[in-house]
């Protein structure tokens, strides 16, 4: 029998719901689990700043008139999780804490005025960004020396994990989008390299793919999008706001405003979505869209909560089908495609088109009937209910295999990750690791369950044939059949 269905991995730029470079950072500077994770140990630092450092950040964001409040509402300071922003006073709920003028924002436009900006008019946004940072850190007398002397070497973020720390998510579609995303900077490096940083030696320093995985990863961890007129910005010293998940507001943290009623410069505001008390951190929501995944790729940090666990199922019309073009057709026509991506939550229902979906895949012998052009303003409509007991079984089992061999793919089981958890005193990233494997195989169960459940069900569904003879009064009450005898 040909293979209707596929579970794979969720792939960095592929996949459902892409996980692109810059694509969904909705505040900070910018796929669960038994036991609440402490959100201080899995943030702590990868390297440490020194006071002095920040003193001179502090410092020279004075002197740079980056702010320009003689006593500001936030200072910087070392936290649990490596830098992050001090309350100075009491700041009441939705305050502005923060307001940076443009001109000291990082983005496509302070690479166009710079040095380089010649060479970088036809790159992407963020490489042309990454080598401006890279090139500012080899610069001794930078202006921008005190910001970039307070980056961190690294962060728990999957892209600078080493192999054995890799190893630790065997089985997980993290590990594949961690792989796809360092595969994708790396050819972003080697085009670069090949045309920008060689042929310009007297202009760029000695740019390793460590580097540039270096830069990459600062950008996505540290850069704001969705700004008004912007493509993403990084912003020293709003880009110090830490995440808290106990912020669950949806309201956006941040806006971009005009600096004045006759100036075009614009300013960022950030505020603080909850009150703060004085000497504590003023801290966001990054996203609450975000699956573990997501959060453990950008930031280096999972959340307990469930609907942050998430499993990408991944479900394609075979070229092989006899009947693939009739059926992609279908697919097209309701939204969907050759491939489709479902992505699961846990705790949660199954994705609305994926039950009609699965069956138009599975969709073959006397079922076939349903693919003729007199059923083709109707078929979605009985794609949405059991079509056949052959039909729904299929989809079962095949459900069931796929998850099955989900979940041999792991080197642990979810009882012994959870032991892992309850045991506490991990290091963040074997955390960050164990929390991935356990919510992912999570969903892999609570998947399997749906389907078994399903199984169980079938010989007391009504199918496309009885709902048919019903609408035709060709069956009872009781569903037995009627026989009209002449009279």
């Amino acid at each position: 029998m040909n293979t209707l269905f596929s579970l794979s991995p969720s792939s960095f730029f592929t996949s459902y719901k892409p996980l692109k470079p810059f694509s969904s950072q909705t505040n900070k500077p910018a796929f669960h689990f038994t036991k609440r994770l402490s959100i201080n140990s899995i943030l702590s630092p990868t390297t440490h700043t020194s006071s002095q450092a920040v003193d001179t950040f502090w410092q020279w964001v004075f002197d740079k008139g980056v702010i320009s409040n003689k006593n500001p509402a936030v200072k910087p300071g070392i936290v649990p999780e490596g830098l992050g922003l001090i309350a100075q006073r009491n700041i009441s709920k939705n305050e502005v804490v923060l307001e940076v003028p443009n001109k000291f924002w990082i983005n496509s436009d302070t690479v166009a005025a710079s040095e380089i900006g010649k060479f970088c008019g036809g790159l992407k946004p963020w490489v042309s960004i990454a080598l401006f940072l890279l090139i500012e850190k080899a610069r001794k007398d930078s202006p921008w020396r005190s910001y970039l002397d307070i980056l961190p070497d690294a962060t728990n973020s999957t892209l600078y994990w080493s192999e054995e720390e890799l190893s630790e998510l065997q089985g997980t579609q993290l590990l594949s989008t961690t792989m796809g995303a360092k595969d994708y900077v790396q050819s972003e490096f080697l085009k670069v390299e090949e045309e920008i940083i060689l042929p310009n030696k007297n202009m760029f320093p000695s740019i390793t793919f460590d580097d540039f995985l270096w830069a990459f990863g600062m950008l996505r961890s540290r850069s704001f999008s969705r700004l008004r007129g912007q493509n993403f910005v990084l912003i020293p010293l709003a880009d110090l706001i830490n995440h808290s998940p106990s912020i669950t507001t949806q309201d956006s943290a941040y806006e971009i405003k005009g600096a004045g009623l006759f100036s075009r410069d614009l300013l960022f505001s950030l505020r603080t979505p909850v009150p703060v008390k004085a000497g504590e951190q003023v801290m966001i929501q990054y996203d609450l869209e975000k699956s573990n995944a997501e959060l453990a790729l950008d930031y280096g940090f999972v959340e307990s909560r469930s609907n942050r666990s998430r499993y990408t199922l991944t479900l394609q019309i075979s070229e092989s089908d006899p009947f693939f073009g009739d059926k992609l057709d279908i697919a097209e026509t309701n939204g969907l495609g050759e491939t489709a991506y479902f992505d699961f939550i846990l705790g949660e229902s199954l994705p609305p088109a994926m039950l009609p979906y699965l069956r138009l895949v599975a969709l073959g012998g006397t079922d076939a009937f349903l693919l003729e052009s007199i059923f083709s303003n109707s078929i979605w409509g009985h794609l949405e209910l059991p079509v056949s007991r052959a039909n729904e079984e299929l989809i079962c089992q095949v459900i069931r295999d796929a998850c099955r061999t989900a979940l041999s793919g792991y080197g642990t089981t979810i009882e012994e990750d959870e032991k892992l958890l309850e045991g506490g005193n991990l290091d963040p990233r074997l955390e960050v690791a164990v929390g991935i494997r356990a919510g992912e195989k999570k969903v892999l169960d609570q998947i399997d369950g749906i389907f078994k459940d399903r199984e169980l069900e079938l010989d007391m569904l009504e199918y496309y044939q009885e709902r048919r003879l019903k609408d035709l009064g060709l069956v009872g009450e009781q569903g037995d059949i009627i026989f009209w005898e002449p009279k």
